[in-house]
């Protein structure tokens, strides 16, 4: 039986060896008020635009609710409205603000290299069964040991809306076993005896999660009746370290046709960090 523990709490302030001691010990940094949440609450924003009919605001002006069909990763009302997410240039340059290289500085120590591959996240209710599974980003990202995630709600997450679970100190015994599951990714990792405690708690807009790429970690089922959760994903290395070329492309680009670079640059109005890693010196 698995028991629950709150995440540990650090702080942006903090002395960066001391974050980096703890996230090499836990392998995972939970970072609160690590950026401004007015910035998250601005990507949120044109995220629920792009969503509308199907998610909207909550009468209280900030949760969000689903209207009607529920989906996630690979059903048919999916693929039609993520290139929609993809498409917009301020979730793209989200992860190449200041405040969060500096986040990711903090766990490399050294200048961060941002993949281009971005993660948007729809956690609509009615997906019971079918939420990530214990995984580790090393296996399927073909992460080297240098990589880390980071993960940011862009909107309060709490109890019963599929909250990300940490396995604290998993990254130690390495790449694991995996065999079928369902839900994203359709594999599930090992998990060794012994290993029981997760660490798990509500986090709040402008909270960060950063995590090693051995580090195993998964979704809780969204048990609510109607709430949404939105959240925004990366990865991450020191400059210099291997990426692996499926990285490099847009996600779910292998799945949905009208997914890739051309369509999703098209109206953007800067091309700072559109192809910024075809110089990238280790493209595996």
């Amino acid at each position: 039986m698995s028991e629950i523990e709150e995440f540990v709490v650090s702080n942006v302030n903090d002395d960066p060896e001391v974050l980096r001691e703890r996230f090499r010990e836990l392998g995972y940094l939970f970072i609160k008020n690590g950026i401004d949440a007015d910035r998250c609450d601005v990507l949120a924003k044109s995220f629920v635009e792009a969503l509308t009919p199907y998610v909207s605001w909550a009468s209280d002006g900030r949760s969000l609710v689903s209207n009607g069909e529920h989906f996630g990763e690979g059903d048919g009302l999916y693929d039609e409205l993520y290139p929609r997410l993809q498409s917009l240039e301020a979730f793209h340059d989200f992860f190449h603000e200041p405040a969060m290289i500096k986040l990711m500085e903090i766990v490399t120590g050294k200048k961060a290299f941002v993949y281009p591959i971005k993660m948007a996240r729809i956690g609509t209710p009615g997906k019971i069964g079918f939420e990530t599974p214990p995984h580790q980003d090393g296996r399927s990202h073909q992460g080297g040991p240098t990589m880390g995630g980071i993960w940011v709600p862009l909107l309060d997450v709490s109890a019963g809306m599929g909250r990300l679970r940490m396995l604290p100190g998993s990254h130690k015994r390495g790449i694991r076993p995996v065999f079928p599951a369902r839900g994203p990714g359709l594999v599930q990792c090992e998990i060794y005896p012994g290993e029981s405690t997760w660490h798990v708690s509500d986090v709040a807009q402008g909270d960060v999660l950063l995590f090693n790429s051995a580090t195993v970690h998964d979704a809780e089922p969204n048990t609510t009746d109607n709430a949404v959760r939105l959240s925004v994903d990366t990865r991450f290395s020191d400059y210099g370290a291997p990426v692996y070329f499926s990285n490099l492309e847009p996600h779910h680009s292998w799945r949905i046709e009208t997914l890739c670079w051309t369509t999703i640059y098209r109206g953007w109005n800067s091309t700072e960090n559109q192809y910024y890693w075809k110089d990238y010196p280790n493209l595996v």
